[in-house]
């Protein structure tokens, strides 16, 4: 037929857009997409910098991606003004343009431009969770101005090409500066796409209404499991609240996720069948996080994180939904091999984290700044000089060290990313070689704290004597492998 001759001739861009116009074209073209997708990542085996079974699993997640994406716009749960934006933001700006410009910028200059910034507008929230890593409450009132919070967003696009932007908190819902809110930044930067982490209960019919106005803001709701252990970790009532938040959230035509921090006490729960079945399958959510606990932030508790056996055990559950049941749920720690190791401190196609208090930080979980966003405006500098600190260059080193943009044999193991959290000697050395400061009095308590990192250490060694090994098997060992054994009858 003439019209597959000339869709093959389109590239994914263009498919992309002529999926999302009917189901009846998404039914034939879907086959050719895929087909598509799995040539170009192939094609990727000729880099001698990507171990092969990596980019097997990256093929396999963007496929999850495309297929979620796909059945949720044939139940109609997308609604036209918001596919049209998704689009126009996500995909053509994310995807498209963001990443061509960075890979460009980094082959002429060797410039790493990072893809998104993870922003915590304020630090207010309206519930009081048990071991927040923010340590946020109702109490707390501080928070980016509007001009600061405006200049951030509007500086990463022109500078670096970045149209994804990460809020969270406190709760990213309540933020409003001079009479203006949220919602009015959200329109005021549509080109961008938002992903807020909240915990759902301000996502009233109202508020929704508001977001699928914007188009350009997909909500990831936190859960701990199912009502038992929402309501004892979030609070009584917040789980039905959840729920609502789902409905509404539905009824509006708008994409949302889930995100959720496995614990000793829940961690098989989180990645079990059970859960799934209905957060994908009843609830419908597009995207799911999975943030194992970090000790930091309030009420620190090495108790609850989970196991190393725990870990080995989501490792192998996370490959089988994304690769087998086909679902967009990440471990942000055990799937490191999506992203090449860790993305902190604004490597490229990475990010870092700014906070309320404009404290610049190279990621969420590192609560530890040598630089703020006010004094450097004050002083005429931009974003790119707080990406150009000593203490970020330290930080991104080190992931070279670790083997990032390394030959594929010196790829250290990605089941294992996290300086902090999986090597945290080493992120240690760089916390007391640039005389941090702390984000909070929890992250100051526990940089003091010997025995806070003799255990973190001891937990390191603990879970590389299980998944060193499983890195080998299912990564190191296939390196010289294809992508795709059958890659050349595609």
């Amino acid at each position: 037929m003439r019209v597959f001759e000339t869709i093959k001739k389109e590239g994914l861009k263009e498919l992309s857009n002529l999926m999302f116009a009917s189901s009846k074209t998404r039914r034939l073209l879907m086959p050719l997409a895929l087909k598509k997708l799995k040539k170009r990542f192939g094609r990727g085996g000729d880099n001698l910098y990507e171990l092969p079974k990596e980019l097997e699993a990256q093929y396999y997640y963007v496929q999850a991606l495309l297929q979620t994406a796909c059945q949720r716009l044939d139940e109609k749960l997308v609604s036209p003004d918001v596919l049209k934006t998704v689009f126009d933001s996500f995909i053509d700006n994310v995807f498209f343009k963001g990443h061509q410009m960075k890979e460009r910028v980094y082959a002429e200059k060797k410039l790493e431009y990072p893809t998104l910034l993870v922003i915590a507008p304020g630090s207010r929230c309206n519930l009081r969770c048990k071991g927040c890593y923010a340590g946020s409450d109702d109490r707390k009132a501080a928070k980016l101005d509007w001009d600061t919070f405006d200049r951030i967003l509007t500086e990463k696009e022109e500078l670096w090409s970045s149209y994804f932007t990460v809020l969270t908190g406190g709760e990213p819902f309540m933020w409003a500066d001079k009479g203006k809110t949220i919602y009015d930044m959200f329109l005021k930067h549509k080109n961008q796409y938002f992903m807020v982490y909240t915990n759902g209960t301000l996502l009233n019919k109202e508020n929704v209404r508001k977001i699928a106005e914007a188009g350009n803001v997909a909500p990831a709701i936190s859960v701990e499991g199912f009502k038992k252990e929402t309501d004892w970790r979030r609070g009584e009532g917040v789980y039905d609240r959840i729920l609502e938040a789902f409905s509404n959230l539905r009824e509006a035509g708008n994409p949302f996720g889930i995100s959720a921090t496995p614990m000793r006490h829940n961690a098989e729960l989180l990645v079990s069948d059970e859960f799934i079945d209905f957060y994908f399958g009843k609830e419908k959510a597009f995207f799911g996080w999975l943030f194992q606990y970090m000790p930091i932030g309030r009420e620190i508790d090495m108790d609850l994180m989970v196991t190393p056996e725990q870990r080995l055990y989501m490792y192998e559950r996370s490959r089988y939904i994304v690769e087998k049941r086909g679902l967009a749920y990440v471990d942000f720690w055990n799937n490191g091999y999506l992203s090449n190791g860790c993305i902190a401190a604004f490597r490229k196609g990475g990010y870092a984290y700014i906070n309320w208090d404009g404290n610049v930080a190279p990621c969420a979980f590192v609560p530890y700044y040598t630089v703020n966003i006010y004094e450097i405006y004050k002083n005429g500098g931009d974003l790119n000089t707080a990406r150009d600190c000593r203490f970020f260059n330290d930080v991104r080193n080190w992931q070279k060290n670790y083997g990032y943009m390394q030959p594929r044999h010196k790829v250290g193991n990605r089941l294992m990313p996290c300086p902090i959290r999986d090597h945290h000697g080493d992120m240690l050395n760089i916390l007391r070689k640039h005389n941090v400061k702390p984000l909070d009095p929890f992250a100051e308590e526990a940089l003091k704290s010997d025995r806070y990192h003799e255990q973190l250490i001891e937990y390191n060694k603990k879970v590389a004597a299980l998944l060193d090994p499983v890195w080998q098997s299912d990564f190191a060992a296939k390196n010289e492998r294809p992508v795709f054994e059958n890659l050349e009858r595609l």
